[in-house]
């Protein structure tokens, strides 16, 4: 049955992690198995729950509850439901409620890499990609486009964030991913590594042979600077996406795209 709990106190203690957690308390990096993140809207909300990540508690607009939301309500059983008009929630949050909905979910153990990569053929692999926008859009892309799972290197944006789940529409829930210290680690597993880099030597992101790759791991890198150059020197591949009209690179997230979308057939 559906607790539902009208909110009368701002500074009630159950509603700290709508109103006053930061991103980084959520994470909760001393206790692990105690953090947090918040899913965004009913459909990423409806993802994540398919998903078996388990709800803490909802944050809700009054007039969704017997509506668009009734269904989430009804699948988390009785976690509390806490709920104000729009105008209210708008205050408690800082920020516009995407449909009116919040959802506070516990963040799994992340597997690791062997087991995130065991049967994948395409995977992505992100170094330092630090603006949670891109890394939403990067794995909306990834999901659509025939990647196995994602790697991050450590100093990435954590993929829940809610503004990275919000930007992926949830894909965050439904492709592999998890962290890697050393990107070299790959070539044991089997992979092939190919760096998405401008370079004089770089070939066509075409290319027959790239293509051809049983086991291929596509590496972008960080927004302005790019992969680190002792990654390009590592990797069997260097990569391009041919360009016109004197430009000379894309947006990390579109780069990914294209790449996925052509390496991933």
């Amino acid at each position: 049955m559906a607790n539902i709990i009208e909110i009368t106190d701002f500074l009630a203690p159950e509603l700290d992690i709508y109103a006053r957690l930061t991103e980084n308390q959520l994470i909760n990096r001393h206790e692990p198995e105690k953090g947090l993140f918040i899913a965004e809207s009913p459909k990423v909300i409806e993802r994540a729950l398919d998903a078996k990540y388990i709800p803490v508690s909802i944050l809700v607009e009054r007039k969704h509850i017997l509506g668009e939301a009734s269904n989430i309500i009804r699948r988390c059983g009785d976690i509390p439901v806490f709920t104000a008009e729009f105008d209210v929630l708008t205050q408690l949050t800082g920020f516009a409620l995407t449909r009116g909905m919040l959802c506070a979910m516990r963040r799994p153990k992340l597997p690791s890499v062997e087991e995130v990569c065991r049967n994948a053929r395409r995977i992505a692999v992100l170094e330092n990609v630090v603006n949670p926008t891109n890394i939403g859009a990067i794995f909306r892309s990834a999901a659509a486009l025939n990647m196995d799972a994602v790697l991050l290197t450590p100093a990435c944006s954590n993929p829940l964030y809610r503004r990275a789940i919000r930007v992926s529409m949830g894909t965050v829930f439904q492709i592999p991913w998890t962290y890697i210290d050393d990107i070299s680690f790959l070539h044991k597993m089997g992979f092939k590594t190919a760096a998405m880099a401008l370079s004089d030597n770089a070939v066509n992101i075409d290319n027959p042979q790239l293509m051809a790759e049983e086991k291929l791991a596509i590496i972008l890198g960080t927004e302005g600077d790019g992969l680190a150059s002792s990654t390009i020197t590592d990797c069997d591949y260097t990569v391009c996406i041919p360009m016109s009209h004197g430009v000379d690179s894309l947006n990390v997230a579109a780069a990914s795209a294209v790449a996925f979308w052509q390496l991933g057939k």
